[in-house]
């Protein structure tokens, strides 16, 4: 199958767009009781609405954990990313995994307009090529070992 023909709109068609946020004024505490209880690794953080960075994982590890803060007191504007990749939902799905790959990610975000659109995640991807795959393997099987009419 060819990546670059598949739209990421075609995968959150599927997935569903409904994403998972905080706010600026949230506590890292909350933040990552709500990232446990819903078993992800991110969280998209709005203000007034719109959206201003996503917390992830890694930056819980690097500027809470690893700087001694905590995660009781600071606040989600304090360790968030503010400068984050995002995709369209007419990129493709080749498009993704490179920004994934380049950047070392395993969270973007799709937006319009600063509108969010939906989340994928690498899992997301992982998921996606491997029933791709089952699907192709199968179609081999059946024509390696299935007769065919002439």
């Amino acid at each position: 199958m060819n990546l670059n023909k598949v739209s990421v709109s075609s995968l959150l068609q599927k997935k569903g767009s409904f994403v998972y946020c905080t706010t600026v004024d949230s506590t890292v505490s909350v933040a990552v009781a709500e990232m446990n209880r819903r078993r992800i690794g991110s969280l998209m953080v709005t203000d007034t609405g719109y959206v201003v960075g996503i917390l992830t994982e890694r930056d819980i590890l690097t500027r809470v954990v690893a700087a001694d803060l905590n995660p009781k007191s600071t606040l989600v504007r304090q360790v968030m990313t503010t400068r984050f990749q995002s995709i369209t939902e007419d990129a493709s799905i080749a498009d993704v995994m490179q920004i994934m790959k380049d950047h070392r990610i395993r969270h973007l975000p799709v937006l319009d307009n600063n509108q969010l659109l939906g989340l994928l995640s690498i899992g997301d991807i992982n998921d996606w090529l491997l029933k791709v795959n089952e699907i192709e393997a199968e179609n081999l099987r059946r024509y390696m070992f299935e007769a065919y009419p002439c």
